[in-house]
């Protein structure tokens, strides 16, 4: 009997659900360049020739371990353009009894997958990707009649479940969670620990051409390209970061400086989210850190909590909450995404450094996507969902399952507080502290009205200003409010003209 066993481009892993429990000569693995699953949206470039190398590299890797692989590629003539069509030519090229598959990680293929074994008359076998920590049962059974889906309750469990950083039933350290002690600001270090870089091999090259020419007019740069795109090198790069950066990773992971795009960052998000890494592994071996001194129960436990927490949850959220969540608008914002979001030429330094950055490498850590690009697009009004489409568009880690709750819900506040209990704002007083963006920048972080003055401030008041019916009654923001309402009436009345001016210029 000959299976047919597709493998998407984020499912780049040896231990496959798919793959387990048969032999390797009674199945045919299928992988896929298509057109559709590059442009629709458009993605960044290196996020394409990222993915269409690690593709290529894991085919190989296959096929070393034994098993028959078809691969079609983006630039063959006679390719469809989608995953539905590929499966089509290959069952008249392989004539199998039946299509077995890891479930996906996306509604939109989920769809597609789901509607094969009706198409092609073939029984489809959709199995469970068990590489993730929780399964979709295990979260509903979780969330099931919770007044509020609080991550930090989920993530103990996750903790339970896995036994990490636990001491006899009791949280490492005495607590569950140490983020109050990883809100420092940095300086610029000389010796601060940069990530491995990865020289083009002939494969990676090869696809480099093909982007450049191919998707001259998506987003992004494909200079000094330097992704790792096997496993092998994907390891090599998770080792540099526990050796390294670990230790110091908690206490400057808020940081933000210029010219400095990673910081004590793992860089690796791109590995665990296409396969080419395992996630229980990279949490075991930062609590293996703690354990034998190296690491900080911070830094530790902050690192773990990323991805045992926020990861998975947000993958419960977004398949909890159907394929509907992308539309959702709770604050009703409505405003375009300026022009400069594509191209970083503003002259707000922070997010000049942010964007600038994301279209150079594809990558931007998490208080640049929150606090500073995030912020930006929630206070001046943005639309939920073409912020969503951007971040998907421009990260090289960025797939729906993860990116469109931490970004719809949890930046934007689109689903009116499931995710977090109050809006991620914050005027320039934040960025000022956690950057040193403010010192070199056309605007004067201290002052709230004039043409110096820097718009998140003014924005800031605006935003709480204008969204006082729905946010008014939020306890976590009663302060706030207070604070407003003691300012004198001109006051309030300058703030907010200045504000309404510059949302008039900003296009």
């Amino acid at each position: 009997m000959t299976t047919l066993v597709p493998v998407l481009g984020d499912q780049l892993s040896l231990d496959l659900s798919s793959l387990a429990g048969m032999e390797a000569r009674d199945f045919v693995v299928l992988m896929m360049e298509v057109a559709d699953e590059t442009t629709y949206v458009r993605h960044h470039k290196k996020k394409i020739a990222y993915i269409l190398s690690a593709m290529r590299h894991h085919a190989q890797a296959l096929v070393e371990a034994g098993y028959t692989v078809d691969y079609v590629r983006l630039d063959d003539p006679e390719a469809s353009d989608s995953f539905t069509g590929e499966i089509a030519r290959a069952i008249a090229r392989h004539d199998p009894e039946r299509i077995v598959v890891t479930e996906p990680g996306e509604w939109r293929v989920a769809a597609m997958i789901e509607s094969w074994q009706t198409l092609f008359g073939l029984p489809v076998e959709i199995r469970a990707d068990t590489r993730f920590l929780c399964s979709h049962r295990e979260f509903e059974d979780w969330a099931a009649g919770r007044r509020a889906l609080t991550m930090e309750f989920f993530y103990r469990e996750m903790r339970r479940k896995t036994g990490l950083l636990l001491d006899e039933g009791k949280p490492a350290g005495g607590q569950w969670n140490f983020d109050k002690d990883n809100r420092q600001p940095a300086d610029a270090d000389l010796f601060m620990p940069r990530p491995l870089r990865f020289e083009p091999d002939a494969i990676t090259r090869e696809v480099l051409a093909l982007v450049a020419e191919r998707f001259a007019d998506h987003p992004g740069s494909l200079e000094d390209f330097d992704y790792a795109v096997t496993a092998a090198d994907a390891e090599r790069q998770a080792a540099s970061f526990f050796a390294n950066a670990l230790p110091d990773f908690g206490r400057y992971e808020d940081a933000m400086l210029r010219g400095q795009p990673f910081l004590w960052h793992s860089i690796l998000s791109p590995y665990l989210n296409s396969g080419l890494l395992d996630p229980l592994d990279l949490c075991r071996r930062a609590e293996a850190e703690y354990r034998a001194g190296r690491a900080p129960i911070n830094s530790v436990e902050g690192y773990i909590r990323q991805i045992l927490g926020w990861r998975e949850y947000v993958r419960g959220i977004y398949w909890r909450e159907g394929p509907e969540y992308v539309e959702r608008n709770f604050l009703d914002h409505r405003r375009d995404l300026p022009a400069w979001f594509w191209t970083g030429e503003t002259d707000m330094q922070c997010l000049r450094e942010a964007i600038g950055q994301t279209l150079a490498t594809g990558h931007a850590h998490h208080i640049q996507r929150l606090m500073v690009i995030g912020n930006f697009a929630l206070l001046a009004g943005c639309d939920p969902k073409q912020v969503h489409e951007w971040y998907l568009q421009v990260y090289v880690d960025a797939y729906e399952w993860v990116e469109l709750p931490n970004t719809l819900g949890m930046s934007q506040f689109g689903d009116g507080g499931l995710l977090g209990s109050k809006p991620y704002v914050a005027s320039g007083a934040y960025i000022n502290r956690m950057s040193d963006y403010c010192g070199t920048c056309a605007y004067n972080v201290k002052e709230r009205v004039g043409p110096a003055a820097c718009p998140f401030n003014a924005l800031y008041w605006h935003f709480l200003d204008r969204h006082r019916d729905k946010l008014g009654d939020n306890h976590r923001m009663a302060l706030t409010y207070r604070n407003w309402d003691r300012q004198d009436e001109d006051i309030r009345e300058g703030i907010l003209a200045q504000a309404r001016a510059f949302l008039a210029g900003c296009a």
